[in-house]
């Protein structure tokens, strides 16, 4: 890659390293100049860039990415497209997060070019919360270093979530005679919330004497009814192998695997195994709500992750858990995991269709109705609802879409124009999603891809709350707006588009080339109607 100052007589083509002001704007970095940019930054008088040129045996930030994030992601996570060199990961399910450190480490240490940033090994995380980024430093990877970090990674995944299951766990609680009522309830109650907590439930509850015998018997109960894990939670601490819990565990046919844990609090818990069912002897600590080491092995039990002595010994990297003076605040100043923005794509589907003389939306595009053919490629994307607002031929268009998964928002006020439509649209996502896309149902070529990539660029925090397709320059269809700006697009009076915000709002906006001029063609007239079919 050759980087650093560029005539701008010399600049057709290579990538803006810097922010750039011209007359009608700002271009920001990273935009591949075109002829129209870099005549526009003449017009403002600027002389020279900084810029960056791509050689042959260089990988564009974005494929990169791209190509990294898709190997590197396993079950229960999902890529986002990437966008500006980074591609997040984001987990699809409730589990926990489960890393190959190995090579992660190894791909990181191959060059600076290339990053991977990760939460930490089976950390608990929640639907749609990101879990990994991988980040292009510079405008590319050099094509050797990619396909060496695509072979260590090799065909499995770097990571996985490891969903919660719906597991069933049996729990027997001790007792001794100076045992109150209250701190057998108080037990039974923390170790049916942390169960409810992730997913599972809790089958059984046997209370019984502090006796080796009873605690066998029960256990043996537990083992036979099918319930898994098995928790002991004694009246009193477990403090050697052959204390109550354990002579139990063994008595019952099983062994115990390790007592003892380096994690403060949690050190006296108990892990064994009746066949391949999994025993917990539980520290007392568990009856707090705060996280402890119990905690820790509950999560990955229900998670269908098996626990070993070798896994207790090594959670004591981080396993100190306990406030202590010196770190009197240890959270304080952390922020939140990013998680994935709720979307919704709004097509517009109400006009009257006037220059088309006929009802566009149910026109043949390919043996289906165009309106289907547009939502169709909408609900391919990452969006999590697709909306569409009917009006004009409002029941036959609603027909059309028949059996796809959408919601059909009615417009009684579609003949005031297309305005109207985009507040019915707004206000029916409003309050459930980030940001929208307002889509048009003539565009039957904007493919599920450039929805996506639409939805990678969407970054509030970077000034990226509205992000607009172009083509060679030219703005197109369909528009990304943040949920910063519906208030101004629910504000809309007649026949006018949200586009035409964009102009004042243009710190907030960022462009990004469609590579087709799918995102300029609609079927306003029978010819453009033609020209779609046949391209």
């Amino acid at each position: 890659m050759i980087f650093g100052p560029t005539a701008i007589d010399e600049a057709v083509g290579a990538i803006l390293a810097h922010g750039t002001k011209h007359a009608g704007g700002m271009f920001k970095k990273g935009r591949v100049l075109s002829a129209e940019d870099v005549a526009a930054l003449r017009e403002a008088g600027v002389a020279s860039i900084i810029a960056a040129r791509l050689g042959a045996d260089d990988v564009p930030e974005d494929e990169a990415a791209r190509r990294v994030s898709l190997a590197a992601c396993g079950a229960g996570a999902r890529p986002q497209e990437a966008f500006t060199g980074r591609a997040n990961l984001y987990s699809s399910a409730p589990g926990l997060l489960v890393i190959d450190e190995a090579r992660v480490r190894a791909v990181n240490r191959l060059h600076e070019s290339l990053t991977l940033a990760m939460l930490p090994n089976h950390s608990r995380v929640s639907p749609r919360q990101m879990v990994a980024t991988i980040n292009v430093i510079p405008f590319a990877v050099p094509r050797a270093v990619l396909e060496e970090a695509l072979a260590i990674i090799g065909p499995e995944p770097l990571l996985k979530v490891a969903a919660f299951a719906p597991k069933r766990a049996g729990l027997v609680i001790t007792q001794l005679p100076q045992t109150k009522p209250a701190l057998v309830a108080k037990s039974e109650g923390a170790i049916r919330e942390r169960l409810v907590d992730l997913g599972a439930s809790l089958g059984k509850v046997v209370v019984c004497p502090h006796q080796e015998d009873d605690v066998r018997a029960a256990v043996a109960e537990m083992k036979a009814g099918g319930l898994d894990p098995i928790l002991v939670f004694g009246a009193s601490a477990i403090v050697d192998r052959a204390d109550v819990i354990p002579a139990a565990v063994t008595g019952a046919g099983g062994q115990v695997l390790h007592l003892g844990m380096p994690v403060d609090p949690g050190n006296l818990l108990m892990l064994g195994r009746i066949g391949e069912t999994p025993v917990v002897g539980v520290p007392s600590c568990a009856r707090s709500p705060k996280v402890n080491g119990f905690d820790w092995v509950l999560e990955r039990l229900v998670a269908g992750l098996p626990v070993s002595a070798e896994d207790l010994m090594d959670m004591g990297l981080g396993g100190l858990l306990a406030e202590i003076p010196s770190r009197p605040t240890p959270r304080a100043g952390q922020g939140e995991i990013p998680s994935a923005p709720r979307v919704a794509v709004v097509v517009l589907a109400a006009g009257t269709s006037s220059r088309m003389g006929a009802p566009k939306m149910l026109a043949d595009f390919h043996g289906q109705p165009m309106i289907r053919a547009t939502v169709t490629e909408a609900l391919a994307s990452s969006a999590d609802e697709v909306v569409v607002v009917t009006g004009h031929r409002g029941d036959d268009v609603a027909a059309a879409l028949a059996g796809l998964k959408l919601r059909i928002v009615p417009n009684p006020h579609f003949a005031e124009g297309l305005s109207s439509s985009i507040r019915a649209g707004v206000a029916a996502v409003a309050g459930k999603a980030d940001c929208v896309v307002i889509h048009l149902g003539d565009m039957p070529l904007v493919r599920a891809q450039l929805l996506d990539r639409l939805i990678a660029a969407y970054n509030p925090v970077e000034q990226r709350s509205i992000v607009v397709p172009t083509f060679h320059g030219q703005f197109g269809n369909p528009v990304l707006w943040g949920a910063e700006h519906f208030g101004k697009l629910t504000g809309l009076d007649g026949d006018r588009g949200a586009r035409t915000l964009i102009a004042s709002l243009k710190a907030e906006a960022v462009e990004i080339e469609a590579g087709s001029d799918s995102v300029l063609r609609d079927a306003d007239t029978p010819e453009a109607l033609e020209e779609l079919r046949r391209l």
